[in-house]
């Protein structure tokens, strides 16, 4: 969910691979006996002893982790050595399609994977994870960006994402390393700057883009450190060194557990967010085990232990009940019980593309998020 930048390498292998064309389906009839292991690249938090043990002593598919700092670094993973190398990932939605548009992922038959017939609607067929009505993969988990805050340095409780960039807090502001933190600033632009005629903060023309850099570009001064990986932005947090930053529920959760005044909030302008799905190896050497895998994360039980460490919501609503016998009122806390209307108003990461949702060609590409992205960061 944050971007550590490519070596140059990786960048070419990478544009190479983009080149490539999804995937045709070729289901297996069933899941087999487990191959004895399962390479997995995921998100920091996403493959905790807490239910990866249970699962190899039920499957005996041993697991081995590789946690990644960027949806850049996920993609750059899933591509090296030839694709082999690693089964499943985690990806978020900003990596997802650039996945199965390179022909890195395979389509995932979800008639065997049970625990999908309870999804929420919105996440068994989402756009970031099903193409021609091929499912790349399966949903799992999703979440906000929220607004961190110290709690007894920032007062009055922030109301606007304003926080971030303002002096008001110079020098103790951090943010994502990433690319896609250009939708952030195009949300707030969004409702600061309605002339400019912005609808999705995904879908930006060359002159909403530029609006966007200047923006960031005016923020730069006034950041402490881009954070690369979760761990670092709660480190500045415990340090002092920052007092306020765009963060996930995680690092408030972690935060509070060890004793650091903090809190969180959705600001008045709306906030973008993740939603994640385990997608397949188009070459993984390990596929049994990915399926039992897929099988096993998808269940209630492991849905709720999932979101209640990380601070994010199940796709499987049948989790709720499980949430509160760990937490008493988590499924309400982490929004398994909200409206469809809550989920819809959270604009989730997406592959920036050319072509726009009204079918014209003048938006930008990731790529050209990713150039932008350098200019801010000089």
């Amino acid at each position: 969910m944050t971007a550590v930048w490519l070596t140059l390498g990786v960048a070419a292998t990478a544009a190479t691979a983009a080149t490539a064309a999804p995937v045709k389906a070729d289901y297996p009839a069933k899941v087999g006996k487990g191959e004895g292991q399962l390479n997995l690249v995921a998100w920091e938090g996403y493959a905790q002893d807490e239910w990866v043990k249970p699962f190899e002593k039920q499957t005996g598919c041993m697991v081995h982790r590789k946690y990644a700092g960027s949806s850049d670094e996920m993609v750059a993973l899933m591509r090296q050595g030839g694709g082999g190398e690693y089964d499943l990932v985690s990806a978020s939605g900003d990596a997802s399609l650039r996945l199965i548009y390179g022909g890195d992922v395979q389509p995932v038959s979800v008639k065997l994977i049970p625990a999908w017939q309870d999804f929420l609607p919105q996440l068994k067929s989402p756009p970031n994870n099903t193409v021609n009505g091929l499912h790349y993969g399966v949903s799992y988990e999703w979440g906000p960006n929220v607004l961190l805050y110290n709690s007894k340095k920032v007062s009055p409780k922030p109301a606007s994402w304003d926080a971030i960039y303002s002096a008001d807090h110079k020098g103790q502001i951090t943010v994502p390393d990433n690319p896609i933190q250009i939708a952030d600033a195009a949300l707030y632009l969004k409702a600061h700057k309605p002339e400019l005629g912005i609808k999705d903060p995904y879908e930006l023309t060359q002159k909403q883009l530029a609006a966007a850099v200047d923006l960031l570009q005016k923020q730069r001064p006034l950041i402490k450190k881009y954070w690369a990986q979760a761990s670092d932005e709660i480190e500045l947090f415990k340090n002092g060194d920052a007092v306020v930053g765009a963060a996930w529920p995680y690092m408030t959760n972690a935060l509070q557990k060890d004793g650091v005044p903090v809190a969180d909030t959705i600001p008045k302008e709306g906030a973008t967010g993740w939603s994640d799905t385990w997608m397949l190896s188009a070459h993984a050497k390990h596929p049994n085990c990915a399926y039992k895998w897929m099988q096993y994360v998808s269940t209630p039980k492991v849905q709720a232990e999932q979101a209640i460490y990380f601070g994010e919501t199940p796709a499987n609503k049948q989790a709720c009940s499980a949430m509160d016998k760990i937490q008493d009122g988590a499924c309400h806390k982490f929004h398994l019980d909200a409206p469809s209307s809550y989920f819809d108003q959270i604009y989730f990461w997406k592959t920036p593309r050319t072509q726009c949702a009204d079918g014209q060609h003048d938006c930008t590409s990731y790529r050209d998020w990713q150039r932008a992205w350098q200019r801010v960061k000089g």
